[in-house]
């Protein structure tokens, strides 16, 4: 490799990100609020059918991703003060995927659900004034406001003082305090979340993506696993997994303890991708780790899969660029993309 793409590794490190490639069966979606469209964050999404009962929470951006095996399958929603809505779709040649686009309605009686994978479990004994309050903590959420966040906290506290082994408030409460940075205030709640149910993957990965924010590599990567260890098909854990490697390696001054790192970090964005074909910024972290393996012509595949997935994404122009100068370095190297 030339000087000038060794330099190019070099710039790497600055290219940060969240994921994707392709499979054959998939069943991928986004959940939106009704009232506003606005997307339902960290929402739990059950999918039950052929290859088992798998269940997960939605990204930042209201999307989720399943890859199963052939057969039919029902996903499921429900969440207190909203309609249970489902789908349900026959996946049965190699190439077949599913599209579900959900939008959670009111439903002032909130009946429980009385269909579905796990859903009962959900708020079947939780009293009416902690669901009540709960309620109110997803309404402000759905609002998309960030100044709403604050008032939503009040609300969750006061469910889970009410409940305090009301599984759903304690995860969502913080979630919530992560995204306002209260990061105490996290942590003892996603610890009290684990408390309550020790085998619901989604607060061990909270947690774990918590110390990734707090720049605490080891035990992110403990929280993680163990998230990992509980629900191996959740391709945000190990995308958090991957990037919580990342850090670790670029962090490690000694080459032969880097070169380990990164292979672990490069394994978990792999399983990302096999999980989750349509999440942009994997994609960009691989292209990092391919940089770093000097392998330059790989890198811009994935560079430019960012680019298609997130064509202005935050890291958008920025690769655009970086991409231009590999192709160039390449080209005058006689080596082609």
């Amino acid at each position: 490799m030339s000087r000038s793409l060794i330099r190019f590794c070099l710039f790497a490190t600055v290219l940060m990100c969240a994921a994707a490639t392709s499979m054959a069966q998939q069943i991928q979606g986004d959940v939106r609020y009704a009232e506003n469209n606005q997307p339902a964050p960290r929402v739990t999404i059950a999918c039950d059918g052929t290859g088992g009962n798998l269940i997960q929470m939605t990204d930042d951006r209201g999307k989720f991703f399943f890859r199963v095996s052939p057969g039919h399958y029902t996903c499921y929603i429900h969440i207190p003060g909203y309609q249970t809505e489902q789908m349900s779709a026959d996946l049965t040649d190699t190439n077949s995927n599913e599209y579900f686009p959900f939008k959670l309605k009111r439903d002032s009686s909130s009946p429980r659900p009385t269909t579905g994978p796990a859903l009962a479990a959900i708020d079947a004994s939780v009293p009416e004034a902690a669901r009540k309050e709960f309620e109110k903590g997803e309404a402000l959420i759905a609002s998309g406001k960030k100044d709403d966040l604050l008032e939503a906290s009040k609300h969750y506290e006061k469910a889970v003082a009410v409940e305090p082994k009301f599984l759903q408030a304690q995860l969502r409460l913080g979630t919530t305090y992560m995204d306002l940075q209260q990061w105490d205030k996290a942590e003892a709640a996603l610890h009290q979340a684990i408390q309550i149910d020790p085998k619901a993957a989604n607060p061990h990965l909270a947690l774990g993506d918590l110390y990734w924010q707090q720049k605490k590599g080891p035990e992110a990567e403990k929280a993680l696993l163990e998230g990992l260890a509980i629900e191996d098909r959740s391709w945000q854990g190990h995308f958090s997994l991957a990037r919580v490697y990342w850090d670790m390696a670029v962090k490690t001054k000694d080459q032969s303890q880097m070169m380990p790192i990164l292979e672990k970090a490069y394994a978990e964005v792999k399983k990302t991708l096999e999980l989750n074909p349509e999440h942009a910024g994997a994609h960009l972290l691989k292209g990092n780790l391919l940089m770093k393996g000097r392998r330059a012509a790989d890198a811009v595949v994935e560079f430019e899969e960012y680019l298609r997935l997130e064509p202005k994404g935050a890291m958008s122009d920025q690769t655009r660029a970086y991409v231009e100068k590999i192709k160039k370095a390449l080209a005058e190297s006689g080596n082609k993309p």
